[in-house]
């Protein structure tokens, strides 16, 4: 009854409008090359704080996925994937576009990712409200040690150096301490600069991090290849279509259950799938060829990897990713506590908006097929001319926020730092997530302390999450000597 009042609510024409202005932004930045869904999300998210509160999380939760759906244009057309998860659509993609097979790898990779999407609509719909549920039975010891797993997770399944991945995390809490420290009242690592009072605001951060520093990184690359072959007809044979289904479900199973552990960003979502698809198949040499279930697995994983995310956010207040963060920032800018007590104290929002998942995932379907040239147009804008545009929205987002010259200085720093590691093989995901579950670890941690450390010996759910992260641990260190687990 919750789903079909949200259902019912979002097919208004005011709701209806945030899905495809959201959808349609998305998909136009998703489709620019070097531009990602997390790039998509920073720089478009201060343009959205002038919406109500249930229409700003719908458009911004809308450009997240119809970002996820428009990487796929540049991996597959000319092999510029605009983030890491389509990394794996370009494999086999971009070799299905030289033999001339461009239209199917598109038609694929649209169909792939309406199922992932609505599939995990539904996941998210069921398996919400049970988590938020779960989760009112958590005290500071379980929030504690769910923030303790979260950054191990993060860290574990950031890329192949742990050490690195460690050293990025506590860099990122040690930046979440600048500022008044809540207990005390008193100034942290502000060097006696009156602006850092405040802190660092996560959103200019997040703009130079992923808008800047991506800008910054494309044009030290040379631009991708123009396209030279024809797109063709859209719909894959009968027998590709067969394939392509069962592997983008194969795909969809899997992620939905690896995207509800904090740290399981769609891009590794997609290596997985990709790998097990290949592990599979009777005839592995055709993957890296022209493979359609590569094209079909790698996006069925990352959209439904990208919706799972979603239900440690709603129920437990926990982002798996940077994009996630973003988005806990959108409710909390309007005083929305994600978690708990989401589902009850904010019911019409938190259902209006698994509703407008199930809507904008058919406006997707029907943007990316027919107006498939569009997309194509304007995935081969040259970058230097693009570049500028990108990087004077950013600023412009920047300065919007909180109205401070110091937040546009923030974001070009912070551009700097996310270039100078991308180009060093640093991972950028535990630093952001470490900035933002820093303040709840420590939140957490003093009150155990506060009132026995003894408490943690009493606390099951503390030692199970403990157990979690070692367990995580084990398992990337292996991922990671195989080669499947990437920055």
């Amino acid at each position: 009854m919750d789903l079909l009042n949200g259902l019912l609510s979002v097919l208004t024409l005011e709701y209806l409008a945030y899905s495809f202005v959201g959808c349609l932004l998305g998909t136009l930045v998703g489709v620019l090359p070097g531009v990602g869904a997390a790039s998509a999300v920073a720089i478009l998210f201060p343009f959205t704080t002038f919406l109500p509160p249930t229409g700003m999380i719908i458009t911004m939760a809308a450009i997240y996925y119809g970002a996820q759906y428009g990487g796929s244009t540049t991996a597959i057309l000319v092999n510029v994937p605009g983030e890491v998860s389509s990394m794996v659509t370009a494999v086999d993609g971009y070799e299905m576009t030289k033999r001339g097979k461009a239209g199917p790898a598109l038609a694929m990779a649209a169909i792939a990712s309406f199922l992932a999407g609505i599939v995990g609509a539904v996941v998210v719909a069921l398996v919400g409200p049970s988590v938020a549920r779960l989760a009112l039975l958590f005290g500071p010891a379980e929030y504690f040690g769910l923030g303790l797993f979260s950054l191990t997770a993060i860290a574990a399944l950031a890329g192949s150096s742990l050490f690195r991945a460690v050293l990025v995390t506590l860099f990122g809490m040690l930046l979440a301490s600048v500022g008044f420290d809540d207990s005390s009242g008193l100034p942290r690592l502000t060097f006696g600069q009156a602006p850092l009072l405040q802190g660092f605001d996560l959103v200019p951060v997040m703009i130079g991090l992923f808008g800047v520093g991506e800008v910054l990184s494309s044009l030290q690359e040379k631009a991708g290849p123009a396209i030279t072959s024809r797109i063709g007809k859209l719909m894959p044979e009968p027998a590709e279509l067969k394939a392509g289904l069962a592997a983008a479900s194969r795909a969809t199973g899997i992620s939905l259950i690896l995207g509800l552990l904090p740290g399981m960003m769609p891009s590794i979502g997609s290596f997985l799938s990709y790998s097990i698809e290949r592990y599979r198949s009777s005839e592995p040499q055709r993957f890296g060829k022209g493979a359609i279930e590569g094209v079909a697995s790698a996006e069925a994983a990352n959209n439904a990897t990208a919706m799972s995310n979603l239900i440690p956010l709603l129920g437990l207040g926990i982002p798996t990713g940077p994009t996630m963060a973003l988005m806990l920032a959108a409710f909390t800018l309007y005083g929305i506590v994600p978690g708990p007590l989401l589902f009850t104290q904010q019911a019409d929002l938190v259902w209006t908006l698994i509703g407008s998942f199930f809507v904008g995932n058919v406006i997707l379907l029907i943007l990316n097929l027919p107006l498939v040239g569009l997309w194509v147009r304007l995935s081969t804008i040259p970058y230097p001319i693009l570049a500028p545009i990108i990087l004077v929205v950013c600023m412009v987002g920047a300065y919007s926020t909180r109205n401070s010259m110091f937040d546009v200085w923030v974001c070009a720093l912070f551009g700097l730092l996310g270039w100078i590691m991308r180009a060093r093989g640093w991972p950028l995901a535990p630093l952001v997530l470490a900035f933002v579950l820093g303040p709840m670890i420590e939140r957490a941690g003093r009150q155990v302390f506060a009132i026995s450390p003894e408490l943690l010996l009493h606390r099951p759910a503390f030692w199970a999450f403990i157990v979690l992260g070692f367990v995580v641990i084990w398992a990337s260190s292996r991922l990671a000597v195989r080669g499947e687990l990437s920055d």
